[in-house]
This record gives structure tokens, C-alpha cells and sequence, in this order.
């Protein structure tokens, strides 16, 4: 039976500028950074405490998803909160945090360009 998500992937150009931006700048621990390819790394992350890990690859033929948005959303206790820690460490929001009958979220972009949901229930 399936038991969890193993990983999601998230597509980035530069993986030196990528695994930076997520360990310094989110906080994300680095698990592996292995050979993979020419060129090319097999770069995954673990986030706190989560049994899913979060890799920092692209593969051949979809570089054209660079810079999309993530379907899926960063929990956290408290958006405010977070998002004025990660700003402070250079993390671009598209905007303040904004409060919705479901919760409390803020659009933020990566390195790469992606942009990810933080989400919180109040």
C-alpha cells in the first residue's frame, strides 16, 4: 500500500544558486547532493520535521517548467510570522500576508523563480 509522498521536485537552473537560496534563506537541511548525469546533481532537501522530501532537480527536456507555480503550499503555524523571518533573511513575496475565511496565506518566489503558497489555518 502507499504510505507517503517520497519527494516533490521543484525545476531550477542554477542547483548551486537553488540549494543555497532553500538551506540559507528557507532553512530546508540538505539530505544528499549526489552526481546525476552530466552536469547534474540528485539535490533533496528535508523540510523540519516531514517524511517528504523536497529535490532540486529538472529533467532533460522540461526546462520550460522553470519558474512556474508549485501546485501544493508550505504549511506554517504562523504566515505573519514567517513571512516576516524569511523576508528578513531575502526571500521575495509577491505581496504581504492576506487573511481568507479558510486561513492565511503569502505567494513567495524562489531563486528559480517558482512560486509557492505559505499557508497557515488562521
Amino acid at each position: 500500500m502507499i504510505t507517503h509522498v517520497k519527494f516533490v521536485s521543484v525545476p531550477c537552473r542554477d542547483q548551486d544558486r537553488a540549494l543555497e537560496s532553500y538551506t540559507t534563506r528557507l532553512g530546508f537541511d540538505l539530505v544528499t547532493d549526489q552526481p546525476m548525469g552530466e552536469g547534474r546533481r540528485w539535490i533533496e532537501l528535508r523540510i523540519g520535521r516531514a517524511e517528504t522530501r523536497f529535490v532540486l532537480f529538472t529533467p532533460t527536456g522540461h526546462e520550460d517548467r522553470v519558474g512556474g507555480v508549485f501546485n501544493g503550499a508550505f504549511a506554517t503555524d504562523n504566515v505573519e510570522r514567517t513571512y516576516e523571518a524569511l523576508k528578513a533573511r531575502g526571500v521575495e513575496f509577491k505581496a504581504p500576508p492576506e487573511k481568507q475565511p479558510w486561513g492565511t496565506y503569502a505567494i513567495f518566489r524562489d531563486s528559480e523563480g517558482n512560486e509557492f503558497v505559505l499557508s497557515s489555518p488562521r
